[in-house]
């Protein structure tokens, strides 16, 4: 009773609104209504108009092209600057060992790694338009780019003509084959950095749409596998050819299987020693987040541990432990990349070059939304394309965001990309000064770096019980993008998941759910009549509703669920009044052959002139007898059903047009048709809710004609009912 109370309470404090006016068809409210002229610009006046500069404009320009200059001069030193050099040198100890890594990944030397710690993320700063997000080396990247460089350089070639099971033989085999290496792999940056630049420049910066969260999460997962079994070998110290394309995965853990016996048991100790301090050290920043000032840097606490033992106890000549030897001081000159390896590696560019661009303006997206700033992608794809692209002539490979030094920098009190500035200040200082000293760390270490950093990756195998519950459709697109991924390779694994996304898109169109809609009492709101209680139908009315547009694959299925839930079916009404009348003949010519009988026997008998007389009496005229006698009210009240004409039991049919986009040529003959077959039967079709651009495309498509008015298009559904309802009452009057 309380609760009852307390809803009617409720109910009377609600806010009303009572609106008079009269209903609205589209023929109605066009004509009270007056358009905006418009005087469209010529082509030459839109050239000119873009082409034309003011300082204002060039200043815009220029700032979009730098946006450094827009927030570097208001730079607030005191407020920023601590957080910012504890974030770049936080970011930082974790780009060196990440940089040295993820070059195992990428299948070239780790110097390169630190390269590409070094020239990209300085350039980002100048270019990029997130503040938080932290460029480099990122492991789905670097396993992308290690496959094709392992495709076009696979160990079997360079291994002709090194046959010798000599040292200087050896060596000369592994830097003839790191060298074509690093080749493809730069000319792989540069090429995707080129079809980054044009792709920001054209304005492509919605390309990322299409990589929705499922797939990219699926996907990430797969390259996480991946990434996973190429780690397996340097940490059992275990020597094996790196296998690419389609079944790598599972060509990789047969080789590792079947040099299981080999494993070196000192690597193996190393490895697994580093991977449980970095587990500890993980969930310790995790656990005291708020209490530590910064996390604990435990990957560079590792290397710098693992070089100290392994350059102490001489694990390399010992224990044959392998080691990530040379590392070059100072920087590389300058090179052009090798331009004759383009057209095989385009495709596999052009994969980077967007899953780079997706995962970096995804990244960039959360953290812009929590620190209340916008970023531009197309800005994000020319920044990255010039980090590519300029990177690749210092011999650096592709980059893209790393999501936990993105995760690192935001959290130790980065505000801006100086922190970026610093961290890759840092590695410099590596690569120029003590990047010796790193040459004793053991690849087992790198291992455990890399595999640990999986952890985030592996944990989204939980998405499958998410997306079980809450959409079977993003389940698959999860599961295709996974597994196609895995077994096919990340290249082709990523061209079947997007292509089998946009099926799913075709997919929902092409099977929308349809709903008959009824009124709340009392208002112009309009619900399903089979999801609530309270909803009820107007007498005679069905208002029908599809959330899809109408359009070539899904215009059949619409008329045909149309048919469906208003029970009317303008062909089989037809067809029954048909055969009713049939019937009808049928009884009538039956019920006529006494008569007809009779009639010939008296002809015999009289003369022809009452003979004409009697037969004008009693044929039938206009299918009917004119005799009393032979009338349908002599049929039994059993029989009459077959001779009544069948009707629909609706007089007006309402198609609530909100959801829908566009409609094309074939949904407009399909709509015009469903107008013209239920006018046959009766019913009176009419259109609520119609957009205004809908209502252009079906002026386009020449949808208006004596059959199919504009009087029959409503502003809304109320407008419509109350419409029907007035001819309806018209019509029985």
């Amino acid at each position: 009773m309380e609760h009852a109370q307390g809803h009617e309470a409720s109910l009377e404090q609600t806010q009303r609104y009572c609106v008079e006016r009269p209903i609205y068809n589209e023929e109605l409210l066009q004509s009270q209504l007056h358009k905006r002229e418009r005087t469209p610009q010529a082509l030459r006046q839109k050239i000119a108009h873009s082409c034309r500069c003011s300082s204002k404009k060039a200043k815009s320009h220029l700032y979009s092209c730098l946006p450094i200059l827009k927030w570097l001069p208001r730079y607030p030193v005191k407020e920023y600057l601590l957080g910012d050099i504890i974030s770049g040198i936080s970011t930082g100890v974790m780009q060196l060992p990440q940089g040295l890594a993820y070059a195992l990944l990428a299948a070239v030397p780790p110097v390169f790694g630190l390269y590409s710690s070094f020239y990209p993320v300085f350039l980002y700063t100048f270019f990029g338009t997130s503040k938080h997000i932290s460029i480099g080396t990122f492991a789905v990247i670097s396993m992308m780019v290690g496959g094709v460089a392992v495709r076009q350089v696979p160990d079997e070639i360079i291994s002709v003509g090194y046959n010798s099971t000599n040292v200087t033989d050896s060596l000369e085999y592994f830097d003839a084959r790191d060298t074509k290496r690093v080749q493809v792999a730069v000319t792989l940056a540069f090429l995707s950095g080129i079809i980054q630049l044009c792709l920001g420049l054209l304005r492509f910066g919605f390309v990322a749409i299409y990589l929705t969260e499922p797939l990219v999460r699926g996907f990430t997962t797969a390259a996480a596998v991946h990434v996973f079994t190429s780690q397996l070998k340097y940490l059992l110290g275990i020597k094996t050819n790196r296998y690419s394309g389609p079944l790598s995965v599972v060509y990789s853990i047969a080789a590792v299987l079947s040099k299981i016996t080999t494993t070196n048991i000192a690597s193996l100790i190393v490895g697994l020693t580093c991977i449980v301090l970095l587990l500890i050290g993980k969930e310790i920043n995790l656990r005291f987040k708020k209490k530590l000032p910064v996390p604990i840097p435990m990957e560079i606490i590792v290397v710098i541990i693992g070089t100290g033992v392994s350059a102490g106890m001489n694990l390399s000549e010992s224990y044959r432990v392998d080691v990530v030897g040379n590392i070059p001081q100072g920087l590389r000159a300058p090179a052009v990349p090798d331009i004759q390896l383009i057209p095989a590696i385009f495709v596999d560019a052009i994969a980077i070059a967007i899953v780079g661009f997706s995962m970096a303006v995804s990244m960039a997206k959360i953290f812009a939304l929590k620190h209340g700033y916008t970023i531009d992608g197309n800005q994000e794809l020319i920044a990255l394309g010039i980090c590519n692209f300029v990177g690749s002539f210092f011999q650096s490979f592709s980059i893209t965001c790393s999501m936990s030094r993105s995760l690192v920098q935001e959290s130790t009190g980065g505000k801006t990309q100086i922190a970026g500035t610093l961290s890759s200040i840092m590695v410099l200082l590596v690569i120029v000064a003590i990047g010796y000293l790193f040459e004793p760390l053991p690849q087992t270490v790198l291992a455990a770096i890399v595999m640990v950093n999986l952890k985030g990756m592996f944990k989204q195998f939980g998405d499958v019980a998410h997306f079980w519950r809450t959409s079977k459709i993003e389940l698959a697109i999860w599961l295709v993008a996974f597994v196609a991924s895995l077994f096919l390779g990340l290249d082709y694994g990523l061209l079947t998941a997007v292509a089998f996304a946009m099926i799913t898109v075709i997919y929902r169109t092409q099977s929308p759910q349809y709903r008959i809609l009824g009124q709340i009492p009392g208002t112009d709101i309009y619900c399903d009549v089979e999801e609530y209680e309270e909803v009820k139908e107007y007498p005679g009315i069905k208002i029908f509703q599809a959330n899809a547009s109408l359009y070539f694959a899904n215009s059949e299925s619409y008329t045909s669920a149309l048919k469906k839930k208003t029970g009317v079916d303008p062909c089989a009404v037809l067809a029954a009044r048909r055969k009713a009348q049939k019937r009808h003949a049928r009884e009538i010519k039956k019920a006529n052959a006494p008569r007809k009988k009779a009639v010939l026997k008296l002809t015999n008998d009289v003369e022809a002139s009452v003979k004409h007389e009697i037969a004008n009496d009693e044929l039938p005229v206009n299918g009917r007898s004119a005799s009393p006698d032979v009338s349908i009210q002599d049929v039994s009240p059993d029989e009459h059903e077959h001779f009544v004409e069948p009707k629909p039991n609706i007089h007006s049919l309402i198609l609530d047009f909100t959801p829908v986009n566009f409609v094309d040529s074939v949904g407009a003959k399909t709509l015009k048709s469903i107008i013209k077959e239920y006018k046959e039967v009766g019913v009176c079709v009419c259109i609520a809710s119609c957009s205004g651009p809908v209502m252009s495309e079906l002026t386009r498509l020449n949808f208006f004609d004596d059959t199919a008015t504009r009087e029959l298009l409503f502003h809304s559904i109320h407008d419509a009912v109350l419409a029907c309802q007035v001819k309806d009452r018209s019509a029985s009057q």
